[in-house]
C-alpha cells in the first residue's frame, strides 16, 4: 500500500544552487544546469529501510558530479508502482510541475519513471513540453536524442514493462500454490509471527513491547519524528533490523491506536 511522496531540497552534492554553486563546486553560474531529482521504491519495506532509496541518491549525486548538475529538489514517491499514473504518484508530478525550461529530470534508472511503456512515453513528452530533458545516471539512451538514443530508450521501456508483468505472474503463482497448501498469504501485522503450521497468527511478544512503548510516547505528546528517534536510541530496530522511520510509526498508530 502507497505510505509516502516527498520532496526535499537535496544538493548533489557541494551544490548550493541559488549562489550559483555546481555539483562540482564551480561558481560560473553560466555552466550550471538546474536538476530535479525523482526516486522512487515500489514496497512498503523498501520506503521504510530505506532500501533502494539511499542507492538511488547516491547514483544520482554521481551523475550530478559528472555531468555538472546542480540538484535543487528531490521528489520520492515511497511504496508506489511504476505502473501507476502520474495523478497517482505525487512525487513525480511535483517534479514534473518543478520543472523550467533548460532544467534536467535526473532519475537513478528509467524504470524508477515508470514500468509501463506507454506512460513512460507521457512522462517524457511532459519534461519536453516544459523544455526540460530527462537524464537516467545508468545512461540508457538518455545522452541525447537522435534515433539509435530513442529507439534504445523505447526497448528499455519495453523490457521494463515486461519485467514487471513476470514478476505479477510469478506472484500470483506463488500465492495461488500458497493457498492450495493452506499456508497464510499476505502481510503479517504488527506484533504478530505466524505459527508452526504456516497459517495461524501468533502474539510476537518483541513487537507488541514495541508498540506498547509507541503508544506511552505518542501519549506524552511526542511526534512521529522523536518517537522513532527515541526507539532508535534505544536500540530498537524493525523487522529488517533497521532504523524506524516517522512514517513508519504513525503506520502503526493508525492500525493500532
Amino acid at each position: 500500500m502507497p505510505i509516502s511522496s516527498g520532496r526535499s531540497s537535496v544538493p548533489a552534492r557541494l551544490g548550493v544552487t541559488g549562489l550559483g554553486v555546481c555539483a562540482s563546486g564551480v561558481t560560473m553560474t553560466a555552466i550550471c544546469t538546474r536538476a530535479v531529482a525523482y526516486r522512487r521504491v515500489s514496497t512498503v519495506e523498501q520506503a521504510d529501510s530505506g532500501l533502494g532509496l539511499e542507492a538511488q541518491q547516491t547514483l544520482i549525486a554521481s551523475a550530478a558530479l559528472r555531468l555538472n548538475l546542480s540538484v535543487v529538489e528531490t521528489f520520492t514517491d515511497a511504496g508506489l508502482s511504476g505502473s501507476l499514473g502520474i495523478e497517482q504518484r505525487p512525487g513525480l508530478a511535483d517534479a514534473l510541475n518543478s520543472l523550467k525550461r533548460g532544467d534536467t529530470l535526473l532519475v537513478a534508472k528509467r524504470d524508477r519513471i515508470a514500468r509501463d511503456a506507454f506512460l513512460a512515453v507521457l512522462v517524457e513528452r511532459e519534461v519536453v513540453r516544459k523544455g526540460a530533458r530527462t537524464i537516467s545516471a545508468a545512461g540508457e539512451g538518455t545522452e541525447t536524442d537522435d534515433p539509435a538514443a530513442v529507439f534504445t530508450r523505447r526497448i528499455l521501456d519495453a523490457v521494463s514493462e515486461l519485467e514487471r508483468a513476470l514478476i505479477a505472474s510469478r506472484t500470483r503463482a506463488a500465492m495461488a500454490e500458497a493457498k492450495r497448501r493452506g499456508r497464510r498469504i499476505g502481510c503479517v501485522p504488527w506484533g504478530h509471527g505466524v505459527g508452526v503450521d504456516g497459517r495461524t497468527l501468533v502474539p510476537h511478544q518483541g513487537e507488541l513491547l514495541v508498540l506498547e512503548r509507541i503508544r506511552s510516547l505518542r501519549a506524552r505528546g511526542l511526534t512521529l519524528h522523536n518517537i522513532a528517534a527515541t526507539l532508535n536510541v534505544e536500540g530498537r530496530r524493525n523487522r529488517a533490523g533497521n532504523l524506524f522511520k516517522p512514517n513508519f510509526i504513525g503506520q502503526l498508530l493508525n492500525r493500532h491506536p
